[in-house]
């Protein structure tokens, strides 16, 4: 089973070998770095980051629930 996304093909190399994941899955993982950089490099990519990254903050500042937690459904009674 190859998958077009690295991630995935990574994910699917570790699983299979094990331990040995380090030894058999090195290019693996140097497509998956390659793929991270290419993103991490991208102005747009970068630019939305940090807009929800600010987003989230703002929302904390205002609440003080942290995003994991605004999540959560309240108890409907008390």
């Amino acid at each position: 089973m190859l998958s077009l996304n690295p991630s995935d093909t990574f994910n699917s190399c570790c699983k299979e070998s094990g331990f040995l994941m380090v030894f058999k899955c090195r290019e693996e993982n140097s497509a998956l770095k390659e793929c991270l950089t290419q993103h991490y490099q991208d102005p747009a990519f970068f630019e939305e980051c940090k807009r929800l990254y600010i987003q989230e903050k703002l929302e904390f500042q205002k609440t003080g629930i942290p995003a994991k937690n605004r999540t959560q459904k309240l108890p409907t009674s008390m």
